[in-house]
């Protein structure tokens, strides 16, 4: 299988897209998580909604940049 230049930027973009929302996600952790309780504060399910919204709207970012750099060639 021969994986072409365009691929392999596709799958670097994603790639470092997704290891941003799991670093959001260990950093949510961290700052929210109740050592003894588990689950989140009301703060830290806010944050998370709020970083699982921003992961949407990052990936479509990703989606519009990949088509965009996939039609310019």
């Amino acid at each position: 299988m021969d994986i072409d230049a365009e691929l392999r930027r596709q799958v670097a973009v994603s790639l470092l897209a997704a290891a941003v929302f799991v670093a959001g996600l260990v950093a949510l952790g961290t700052t929210f998580g109740n050592g003894s309780e588990a689950g989140l504060s009301a703060s830290g399910s806010l944050a998370l909604v709020g970083l699982l919204a921003g992961f949407v709207l990052l990936m479509a970012g990703v989606g519009a940049y990949l088509i965009r750099v996939s039609d310019e060639e």
